[in-house]
């Protein structure tokens, strides 16, 4: 006898959004040595995190406070609001997968922008919903195409409602690109009535000034995700956060797995916010980093993309079959790297912050990957 799926997951493929770089090391035999692809922060977490995470191993034999009080209360510090508005989960992934469950039913649907984030894509064909994309414009996610999607005919419920949620990255992966907090204010003051706006703010550290629209806990429409996986360099641990009004934050009580959260994740976070220098520093070499990949980049005729993140999309001047080449060519010669699926993005390659000596392994090797990609 057969197990009986369920009639959404049935039909799904097998798959992920990301094949790690783990499984490429298997596949080809051998490590990278130099691992810039998947925005991971190589400049680590901070010592005190370190310390306060390896005191906390002694203690692995016991769960991780369900309540998440003490991370709840400093964040809350931080950020200037209650510890009832904040969510803590098993990184931004999960949470996504938490919100998707909250709001989303078979054939609801779901506005997004085609390229962006795949994992919360993951989610939405995971609890059946129905994916409504816009295009990318100049690079960036486009707050008025979402909100156009939103508004058009055809995307209300069997009871004429509007799509359940609209998911928005600024900070954007994987191009790098941002938004003025103006213009991300603009989004969610003309959010559809009972539409809520999914805020993916990763790499919110990174951000320029004045690109960060101000935190109101009082508006139920919008829920922002933040984490400790990129600035904070913690992505091991699988620990982020959501901000949202006091009974959307409850609402999460109902469904999240209540122990996911271990405690070692819980003491290096908390840590964490208590050495705000090491995250000025880390934030200051990862521009430096970014700075001399641009450098790389030009020195072999390609165009580097703005960015506000930990990572810098580079244009490879052509299409994406050619990009493919490029990157397949630099994973070939131990440099893991990766790229956007969708085009027109799919001409870039996506480069994450590297060390000096990540750095050197790249400036060697890119120009004998875009020489094989030439004549292929």
């Amino acid at each position: 006898m057969s197990p009986r799926y369920t009639r959404i997951v049935a039909p799904l493929p097998s798959t992920v959004p990301f094949v790690g770089p783990e499984a490429q090391e298997r596949l080809r035999g051998r490590p990278f040595k130099a691992r810039i692809g998947a925005n991971e922060n190589v400049f680590g977490p901070s010592p005190l995190a370190i310390a306060a995470m390896r005191e906390a191993a002694t203690q692995a034999w016991m769960y991780g406070d369900p309540e998440n009080h003490e991370l709840k209360g400093a964040l809350a510090a931080r950020l200037g609001v209650k510890p009832a508005n904040i969510v803590i989960g098993e990184g931004i992934d999960s949470l996504f997968g938490y919100t998707v469950r909250l709001f989303v039913e078979p054939g609801d649907a779901v506005v997004t922008s085609l390229g962006a984030y795949p994992t919360f894509n993951f989610h939405v064909h995971g609890f059946g919903g129905r994916l409504v994309t816009v295009p990318y414009v100049n690079d960036r996610e486009d707050p008025q195409s979402l909100l156009d999607a939103a508004q058009g005919k055809g995307l209300a419920d069997s009871a004429g409602l509007p799509p359940k949620l609209i998911y928005f990255a600024n900070p954007d992966n994987p191009m790098g690109s941002w938004w003025p907090a103006a213009d991300v204010q603009a989004l969610i003051d003309h959010l559809p009535a009972g539409t809520v706006l999914v805020l993916d703010e990763a790499y919110s550290e990174f951000a320029p000034p004045g690109s960060l629209p101000a935190l109101d806990v009082d508006n139920p429409a919008v829920i922002r995700f933040r984490t400790f996986s990129k600035a904070w360099g913690m992505a091991g641990a699988r620990i982020g956060y959501a901000i949202a009004e006091e009974g959307v934050a409850r609402s999460f009580d109902k469904i999240r797995n209540h122990f996911s959260v271990n405690r070692i994740a819980q003491a290096g976070a908390l840590a964490s916010l208590q050495d705000p220098h090491h995250l000025e520093d880390t934030v200051q070499r990862v521009r430096a980093s970014l700075e001399r990949i641009a450098d790389i980049a030009r020195q072999n005729g390609l165009e580097p993309l703005p960015s506000a993140t930990n990572f810098l999309t580079v244009d490879c001047g052509r299409d994406g079959v050619f990009a493919k080449r490029v990157l397949d060519g630099l994973i070939e010669r131990d440099v893991f790297v990766r790229m956007p699926g969708v085009a027109p993005l799919n001409r870039a390659i996506r480069i994450s912050a590297g060390t000096a000596a990540d750095l050197a392994v790249l400036e060697a090797q890119l120009p004998l990957a875009l020489a094989a990609a030439r004549n292929p």
